[in-house]
Parts: C-alpha cells; structure tokens; sequence
C-alpha cells in the first residue's frame, strides 16, 4: 500500500520529467560538483586529518551524542576557535550541516512580531527555517536593492503602518554572498548602508564564497571588509573545503542563544572528531594552497571562451566558480545534459521546480582541477548542442 496522493505528485514529477534519481559517482571530467579546490579528493588533507587525530591521541568512532550531553569533544573548541579567528568573527558554532545550521537560525532568532525580509532566490534551508519562524517574511526581488528599500519603506499589508512602529520590532534583512543556482552576487556594501539606515540585522549565507572569495578563501563579507556590519554569517563546509558541516559566525551572545534554543543543534548528535579534524586540516590547507589562484585563471579562462563562443546571452554573469546556461525547458536541458555525459562531461541539468519554470539550466561548477582544455572544448561542445536544439 502507497498513498494515493504522494503516487499522484511522483507521476506528476515524471510527466514534467523531472522525476529526481540517486546516481552513482562517475569518472567522468567534473564540472558538477562544489568540491572547487579539489579539497575533498587531496591526500595531504587525507593524511594530516589522521596524524592530527594521532596527535591528539582520539581513536573514536563518533560523537556518542549532542554536545549538551556526552558529544561536546574537545576538539569543539579547537576548531571553533580556529574558524572564529580565520573568518575575524567573535565566536563561532558548529552545526552538522548547512541546512541545519539555516533551520536551526531561522526558526529560532527571528521573533513572533519581528519581520525577515529575504532574497526571492534564498536557498530552500534558509526558506525552510523562515517557515518554521513566528516572524512575518516577505521576500524581494532577487539582488534589487531598490525592491527591499521599498519594503523597507512602504510596508506591505499586514505589518505595521509607521516607522516608529518598525523600530520597536527587529528586521532581519536575508541574502546569499554567491547564489547557488545563479553564481550570482548582490552587492553587499550597499546593503550594508540599508541595513544601518533601516536598523535591520543583516544575515549572509557564505557556503558557495568561503574558500573561493578573499585572501586565503575568508569569503566575500569579510573579503569586503564587512564582517562587523553582519549580525551572523553562515558558511558550510562542504563546498570549496571538502569536508562536513557548517558554522553560524557571530557575537558571543548569538552563540551562547542558539546553544539554548537552537533546536537543530540541541536535539542532533554531535560530528564526531574527524569530521572535526578533517575541518581543522582543510582551513589550514587554505592557507597554503595555490589551488584558489589556479581556481581564478580557470574562472577567467571559462568566461573568455563563453565570448569565443558567442554564448553571452544563454549566461547568468557570474564571478564565482559557478555558472549557468539558461536552456528553457526540462526535456530540452536534460537532452542537452545527456549528450554531454555522452562526451564524458558531468554536467547536470537544473529542472524546474527547483528553479522557476522557464528559467531550466545547465549548471557548470568549476574547479582548480579543470584542465584549460576540457574548459575550452566543453563549450565548443556546448556552442553545438545550442545550436542543434533551437
């Protein structure tokens, strides 16, 4: 026996083809993954993860339970303070992933009365979180600055009438410092100046910045030199380092809150230690490593060859390491995406409804690791597969 009504919405998944399927990892040239450093693949990562934990003399297996019972290891602290001093912040909390670190922020900060206004594109956990919240939320139009200054100024129905009403409720102002589906950036100084103007907190998700943006991957915020003027930063771990996790950069207090009311970080057991050594082993990697530099010269390489190819107008500009081919249409971008695997590209079509429909994409992340040749003859592959599709 299955539920009629969850049978119904797969069918429907599969009559849109965007049916989703786990897939097993591939040899194939990555232009998928967010391992932008190739981090999660480096044996010199590999081998001091081990030696630090035999250095430490740890040989457990795991945490044995949230870190307000048994599982607060004391490797918590090394790493916290190493992520708290690296990123200029006064504190730092450990969460077990992105998505629990934007559920367990969102849902828990933000008050009943208070009001979120956050980017329409925010990534799925940090509009999860806004929905479990008692706050109000509304959201403005992705990185126009313009929009939420309007929000901001005329509010919309339902919140308060006058701005001495605002000022006895908190705003939480919500972005992303690299979109994930777009590669994308909004500017944060501007938003900065809003934030002040407006007495609003300002909240940065960093997963697809940190270890990409600023002098040894610090990340876009503090690579701007904002990170005072941002009230909590979140950045992951499993993107450009290659390890596990994610952290909630702030002030002391906001540490000491969440560790009280957080329910995803009060009700999960623990990392256990090598995810934590494996963290501690990464950040120092950063420090020595050539590979964000060779990460650059293969974003610029990649953008030079989109001109080569005459792909501007199917291109979201981007900076980052992450950009996207607008090919409207699920048939239509998973065909394309089938023929490169054909071609032993990993390349993986973007469906709606995880992006809007209309807006369907090929996402290609790039990497340190990236030859300059297979970045020129994918998008001479890419330039023909257009073509042949229109």
């Amino acid at each position: 026996m299955f539920p009629k009504k969850l049978y119904k919405k797969l069918e429907e998944r599969k009559a849109n083809n965007a049916l989703r399927q786990l897939e097993v990892p591939n040899s194939q040239v990555d232009f998928s993954s967010n391992d932008y450093l190739g981090f999660s693949k480096s044996e010199t990562i590999f081998n001091n993860t081990h030696e630090f934990l035999i250095g430490h003399n740890i040989t457990n297996n795991g945490a044995t339970g949230s870190r307000l019972l048994s599982g607060n290891h004391p490797l918590f602290n090394i790493v916290e303070a190493l992520l708290s001093n690296f990123h200029n912040s006064d504190s730092a909390l450990i969460f077990n992933s992105g998505y629990d670190a934007n559920l367990g922020f969102f849902s828990t900060v933000p008050q009943r009365g208070d009001i979120i206004l956050y980017d329409e594109y925010s990534h799925a956990s940090i509009r999860d979180g806004i929905q479990l919240s008692n706050a109000k939320a509304y959201k403005f139009k992705h990185n126009d600055l313009q929009d939420l200054e309007c929000l901001l100024e005329r509010p919309p129905a339902g919140r308060p009438g006058s701005r001495e009403a605002l000022h006895e409720i908190n705003i939480f102002i919500v972005t992303e410092s690299v979109f994930s589906m777009d590669g994308d950036s909004p500017d944060l100084k501007k938003m900065v100046q809003l934030c002040k103007k407006h007495h609003a907190f300002l909240i940065i998700d960093e997963a697809h910045a940190v270890g990409v943006f600023g002098k040894n991957g610090i990340g876009l915020a503090q690579h701007l030199k904002l990170e005072k003027d941002v009230f909590a930063r979140i950045i992951t771990f499993g993107k450009a380092i290659g390890a596990h996790g994610a952290a909630i950069l702030g002030s002391d207090s906001l540490k000491q809150y969440l560790v009280n009311f957080s329910r995803s970080f009060i009700y999960t057991t623990a990392l256990p230690p090598h995810a934590l050594a494996n963290i501690h082993a990464a950040y120092h990697e950063l420090v020595l490593t050539k590979n964000k530099e060779q990460l650059y010269k293969n974003i610029a390489h990649f953008k030079n060859e989109i001109i080569k190819n005459k792909l501007q107008t199917y291109f979201i500009e981007s900076d980052s390491a992450i950009h996207c081919c607008i090919i409207p249409g699920n048939d239509t971008v998973k065909q394309i995406a089938q023929k490169f695997q054909e071609q032993d590209f990993n390349i993986k079509p973007i469906l709606s409804p995880t992006v809007p429909k209309g807006q369907e994409r090929l996402r290609f992340c790039l990497h340190a690791f990236n030859s300059k040749e297979d970045i020129s003859n994918v998008l001479k592959l890419l330039a023909t597969f257009v073509t042949e599709s229109c």
